[in-house]
This record gives structure tokens, sequence and C-alpha cells, in this order.
């Protein structure tokens, strides 16, 4: 080792450069910030249960908790005696109520708008359903910001926005927060972020991301799959979205599109997708091919599929038919993802998490007898258990995340 840094053997110092270490003031801050993410991910603690959460010393512990109440992030209480002797270790807490984002969601059917403590608590939150029908971007964006106010006048006096952070059914440019595709609504090439960030008049980071990978980022974090490194989500509404994650990383490719799983082509005499292609994934077993199966009008949309849900738990054939067949698709469509990504969990959200108990055999069946054997063994397929709000939770942690990374950012 060498400066600080680790080194490979034999490697020295390239002529006329200086071996670089790394600053205090960096080692202070990763240390607050890990700190900070076990009581947001983790729930309260005390400084002892955190020094075994951590890894850091007692001392250490204490001198970044001190720091994290002077920024307001975090309260410190004491501890009821337990009866044990000796004095009770104070217990440190997220500051829920004072420390506060805002999340929104936008999906086909409905948007959502919540005010998301640091914790992870949602303090107050607001859905509206949405018509199928093209709304102009700005009328949308009035409708947020609009949800928002609403939402706001709920939280305390003293609360503190920390960001915004949006999950919407299309493909996003995380770059510039631009929604570049979305098929399902009807919007092309819009500055979203920008324009959100002016109606709501905040002076504060907005973050616009896919719905699936927010929707894979929140079932990681606070749902069925947390602390798994290896997680697939999928979210079937009109459409299949999807979200990656490998090693614990998000797979967002080079331009940030990755995860479109949706628009796989998997049936090469299938039908017309809403993206132009033929054959896409979603074509088979997004809501209108499922409608169509069972013999309803695909455009009526989520009322006609709670209708034929209802018709599946009451034994209907039709409706049993129609499902079995969507779950074949969605076998073959997993068994790919299977071979490529070797996941431990899928996660199935949005309409999918409701039909899937009424495919799980045409399901595992097109699984196994399509993926290698050797990556399917372990893999969980589960209903996802936020269910609609994965988005929405998803979009308040990405709102956290420059907090998280960095509590100096808060000004003691």
């Amino acid at each position: 080792m060498s400066g600080g840094r680790w080194s490979e053997p034999g490697a020295t110092a390239a002529a006329g450069t200086r071996p670089t270490g790394i600053r205090s003031e960096a080692v202070r801050q990763s240390n607050l910030a890990t700190i900070l993410r076990s009581l947001h991910y983790a729930g309260s603690a005390s400084r002892s249960e955190l020094v075994v959460r951590t890894g850091l010393t007692r001392s250490a512990v204490g001198a970044l908790v001190t720091d994290l109440v002077g920024r307001g992030l975090v309260d410190e209480q004491r501890a009821s005696s337990d009866g044990s002797p000796g004095r009770p270790s104070p217990i440190a807490s997220p500051r829920s109520a004072q420390n506060v984002v805002i999340a929104v969601s936008v999906m086909v059917d409905f948007v959502a708008v919540a005010a998301v403590g640091l914790g992870g608590g949602v303090l107050a939150s607001v859905r509206v359903e949405r018509r199928r029908v093209e709304q102009p971007v700005d009328a949308m964006i009035a409708t947020l910001a609009d949800l928002a106010k609403q939402v706001r006048r709920s939280l305390e006096p003293d609360a503190v926005i920390h960001g915004v952070g949006v999950g919407i059914a299309g493909i996003v440019r995380r770059a510039d927060n631009r929604l570049v595709f979305a098929p399902n609504i009807g919007w092309h090439d819009e500055p979203f972020g920008d324009l959100l960030a002016e109606a709501l008049g905040l002076d504060v980071e907005v973050s616009v991301a896919n719905d699936g990978d927010l929707g894979a980022l929140a079932e990681s974090l606070r749902g069925v799959a947390a602390g798994v490194a290896n997680v697939i989500y999928l979210s079937g509404e009109v459409g299949v979205g999807g979200g990656i994650i490998s090693e614990g990383v998000p797979i967002t490719g080079r331009v940030g599109f990755a995860g479109e799983v949706g628009h796989l082509p998997l049936n090469p005499d299938g039908r017309r997708c809403s993206c132009g292609a033929v054959g896409c994934w979603e074509t088979e077993v997004g809501e209108d091919a499922l409608l169509r199966r069972a013999g309803k009008d695909p455009s009526r949309g989520l009322a006609g599929a709670d209708e034929l849900i209802d018709e599946a738990a009451s034994g209907d054939a039709a409706a049993l038919e129609a499902l079995a067949a969507n779950g074949r698709w969605l076998g073959i469509g997993i068994a790919g993802l299977v071979n490529v990504f070797a996941p431990q969990v899928i996660v199935l959200g949005g309409l999918l998490h409701r039909t899937y108990p009424y495919m799980i055999d045409e399901v595992e069946s097109a699984v196994a007898s399509r993926a290698l054997d050797a990556l399917r063994k372990g893999v969980r397929i589960v209903p996802s258990e936020l269910g609609i709000d994965s988005s929405l939770i998803g979009a308040a942690e990405l709102a956290w995340q420059s907090v998280l990374d960095d509590p100096t950012r808060v000004a003691g």
C-alpha cells in the first residue's frame, strides 16, 4: 500500500505525480452516510446497536450521531430502563416529520403523490385515477403540482423538503430527466423533470426515472426482495415494465434505457405493439392481451381486468383459460431473463401480482422447460409486497439518495 491507497503489487506512481490519500472529511462523510443509511433502512437503534450494525467504534458512532442530531436529521431519546444495572443507551431515530421528500408516480391508469419521511414512512399521500386518453404534458404537470400542494398542506410547519422523485411509465434519460418515449401514455421527448420543477417551485433537485427501475429499487430495499443482490422486477399493466439489479447495482445501460423487457421481440407472428414493433412481449402478457383472450373489450382497461380477476376467483372457465395463456407467455419471457441475468428473485408487480395466483402452474412449467437448470434452480418468482405503490416508494428512495450519500449537504 502506498500513500494510503491500495495498489497492484509492483506498481509505482507515475513520474511527476504524487500519491493521493483519503481526506479526513471524505472519511467522515462516508461514516455519516453509513449511520444515516442504517437508521433510514433498518430503523431506530441505540449507539450500541449501531456499533454492531456498522462496525464503527463506539466513540465514532457517538460523535457521528451527535453530528446528525446537530444537522436536524436525527433525534436521540433516552431509552426507558429495562431494570438492568447501568445507564440506558439513548435511542437514535430519524426525524421523519421534519425531513421529507416528495414522491410522484405517473402510471397509465393513475397518478399518485406522497410525502415520505426520513426512515421511509409515508406521511401523506393522494392518488387519482387517470383516463386512458392522450393528455398534454402541461395538463399532467398542473395536476401533479396541485396534488403536491395538497400533500404539503398536511406536513409539519418545520418540515424540510429535501428532494422530489418521479417514477413514470416510460423511457427516461436520467442524465437530464427527460421523458424520451411513453408509448402507453402518448408522450414523446418531453423535458418532464424541468417542467415539474418549475411548476412545484421548490428549490430542490427533481429526479425522474422509469417506473420499473424504481419498482426494482423499492422491492430490493423495502419489499419482498429486501437484502437480495440480484433482482428482476416486472410490472404488468397495459404494457410490461421492468427493472434489473445485478450484484446490488441497477442495470441502466449506455444511455439509461436498459430494462425495457416489455419490448423484447418474443413472437414474430404476434401483434403490433404501441412502440411500433411486432411481437413484443407485452403484446402477449399485457392487459390488452388478457382481455382479448377472455373475449372482453380491451378498451375497458383496468375495470375489465378487475372483472376478469373476479370471474377467475369464482371459477369462470373462460377467465381461467385466458389467464393460463398469459401465464405461458409470461413464463417464456421469464425463462429468457433467467438465462441472461441469473437472478435470485423475480418480483411481479402491478397487474401481474394480482393475476399470478391463477398462472403459477403455467409460469413454472414454461420456466422449467426453457431456462437452464443451473440458473433456474433457486430462483424465486414472487408477487410484489408493495403492490401498486412500488414505483411511488422507489421514487421516494430515489429522492433520498443525495442526502443519504452525503449528509453534510444538510447544514447544521
